[in-house]
């Protein structure tokens, strides 16, 4: 079985307004006295209203249920000690005039001088999921078989339909935030670990990203562990749609290893149709049709998702867990992800009620 670990980004919003304000180092202090946490499992993020948490490896999405709610409930207590509130949404619902202080870290800061209005608006929190690989160049191969899938991810994961106070149109604005970046989205197709390593290299020497950390793509090799990270994910309002998002992840790289070693035909997925597709995602998440990789064509939120489920099957009930991840997306499709969650609060009691909604500490 894969091994498997889960970072959740979060933002700190005050107690009265909702406002992101910039309490990071406080809340990691107070994070770092309490004994359920172990020495940077709570970590800094780019803007000082932000962490950044990480689960251990894990065996299964039990274990990686555990550490979540471990670590939710330790940077909650922390913030209250703080004197803010964790907010667990893709973007700020709203936003102070003044821009939030940058994290004093050299990286960055050399950031926010390159790109300072790109930095200020980054007030955007995702879900990364790391899934265990034998090599990079199987990690390659998988690589090239998850792209068509993506976009099914970024729309079952959407959760940041807000932004300065008012509804942006998409389910997941964070998606087209990350999107301004250099590299960023879905990302090519390579031949091998060389051809990966060789392009990746030519970004560096032209100057387009300042470190391999700055590959901003849906998904890439780890440069710290031997895993496929997934990053299309907006961090999630509730722990078990993590844990649901997390197992459909890790089996949909366990198929696409699988594919890999077998040779087996690379999907056909033109860039043009992934990117199209992504944001198609992005704007509607799943109150509207998708593209279905299988033909490039429109169809039902609930046709590509359930290809999406056929297509990974095998890898969910080798795992043992089909019947946990089957029911965790039917929830999401039949009682809503967080962007249509966060809408329904909106138009029923405003912002207010959006606030309450995503500081709520469910399991």
């Amino acid at each position: 079985m894969l091994t498997i670990g889960v970072e959740e980004e979060y933002l700190l919003l005050d107690r009265d307004r909702g406002l992101p304000v910039p309490r990071s180092a406080q809340v990691r202090a107070a994070a770092d006295r309490l004994k359920s946490v172990a020495e940077d499992e709570v970590e800094p993020e780019l803007l000082q209203a932000q962490v950044e948490v990480g689960t251990p490896v894990c065996e299964s999405l039990e274990e990686v249920g555990e550490n979540l709610v471990r670590l939710r409930g330790a940077v909650a207590a922390a913030a209250a000690n703080a004197g803010c509130r964790v907010a667990a949404c893709g973007a700020a619902p709203a936003r102070a005039s003044d821009p939030v202080p940058v994290t004093a870290k050299e990286r960055y800061q050399a950031m926010s001088e390159d790109a300072p209005q790109l930095v200020d608006e980054q007030l955007i929190n995702g879900m990364h999921v790391h899934v265990a690989i034998p090599d990079r160049d199987n990690g390659v191969g998988a690589l090239n078989r998850v792209r068509p899938w993506l976009p099914v991810l970024v729309a079952l994961g959407a959760n940041s339909p807000l932004w300065d106070g008012g509804d942006t149109g998409f389910a997941s604005w964070r998606t087209l935030v990350f999107d301004r970046w250099p590299v960023s989205g879905p990302p090519p197709v390579f031949a091998d670990a060389a051809d990966y390593q060789a392009r990746t290299g030519a970004l560096l020497d032209a100057g387009a990203v300042m470190d391999r950390g700055q590959l901003y793509w849906q998904a890439r090799l780890s440069e710290r562990y031997p895993t496929i990270e997934i990053r299309a994910l907006d961090v999630q309002l509730d722990i078990q749609d993590a844990v649901t998002l997390a197992g459909v992840v890790r089996a949909l790289v366990a198929r696409a290893l699988d594919d890999h070693r077998r040779s087996a035909r690379l999907p056909d997925a033109p860039s043009e149709l992934v990117a199209a597709a992504t944001w198609q995602a992005a704007r509607h998440g799943l109150d509207e049709n998708l593209i279905n990789p299988h033909t490039w064509r429109p169809d039902t939120a609930r046709e590509v998702t359930g290809a999406l489920m056929t297509h990974i099957s095998p890898a969910l009930r080798e795992a043992g867990d089909l019947d946990l991840v089957t029911a965790g997306v039917e929830r999401l499709l039949s009682q809503g992800n967080g962007a249509q969650r966060q809408r329904r609060a909106f138009v029923k009691d405003g912002l207010e009620s959006v606030v309450d909604l995503i500081t709520a500490q469910r399991g």
